[in-house]
């Protein structure tokens, strides 16, 4: 897609925004729930999210503009499928709390005592998971939010890049930050919530394969041939 400079303007400006919008409310759930500024591993996890964030947006901004308009598109869209819209209302009160349960336990009441090592170990799972959502960026020009057909633009299977091993290597990019956050954080109630977003993440992935094995040709004969969802060798 190419796109005149005014337009490819604009789409950063709206990148920007959003991006600083989004960094400004993770920070206000953190801190706020945590009722202090003193908690290094919060602004790591911000500096880190920042840095994830402004790097895959202005990546794409220069080679697949398509693609980040998509991603930034609502949660919620006309050609979205039903079971998707509730989804997605689920998932945002979820993560937010999740966010809140963290802020709670490892910055204002510290019930948790997480390993120093461990904490590192938490970083690492992020900075990993970021980069698989990036080769999944990278790889998929279709990767938008939410699950829909890109009639308009196309849609296709992709297999190439992590789709070659798995087939929903964002979610399971996703997973990695679903571990990695909260043992940077120091929460190990955060930890055992990820359960449960892991869980709606793994129904979602099964539920958006009946939609695209029914609805995008070839879907059905790639899930024959690449046989697991999230995580090689075990599902």
């Amino acid at each position: 897609m190419t796109v005149s400079p005014d337009s490819h303007s604009d789409l950063v400006r709206r990148f920007l925004r959003r991006t600083a919008f989004s960094l400004l409310l993770l920070a206000a759930i953190l801190f706020g729930a945590a009722g202090t500024f003193d908690w290094p591993q919060a602004w790591i996890y911000l500096g880190l999210t920042a840095v994830m964030s402004f790097g895959a947006g202005f990546w794409l901004a220069r080679y697949d503009p398509a693609l980040l308009t998509e991603r930034l598109g609502s949660l919620i869209q006309r050609e979205q499928k039903g079971w998707d819209k509730f989804f997605m209302i689920i998932m945002l009160a979820l993560w937010v709390s999740w966010l809140v349960l963290m802020g709670l336990d490892a910055g204002r009441y510290h019930w948790s005592k997480v390993p120093l090592v461990l904490q590192g170990a938490g970083f690492l799972l992020l900075c990993l998971g970021a980069y698989l959502v990036w080769l999944t960026l990278k790889a998929n020009s279709y990767a938008a939010p939410v699950i829909k057909i890109q009639k308009e633009r196309g849609h296709q299977v992709v297999t190439t890049g992590p789709y070659a091993y798995v087939r929903h290597p964002m979610y399971a990019g996703a997973l990695l930050v679903l571990v990695g956050a909260p043992l940077l954080l120091g929460s190990w109630w955060g930890l055992a919530a990820s359960s449960g977003l892991v869980l709606l993440i793994g129904l979602r992935a099964v539920l958006e394969e009946r939609t695209l094995s029914a609805e995008l040709d070839g879907y059905a004969d790639y899930a024959t041939r690449v046989h697991y969802r999230l995580v090689p060798h075990l599902w």
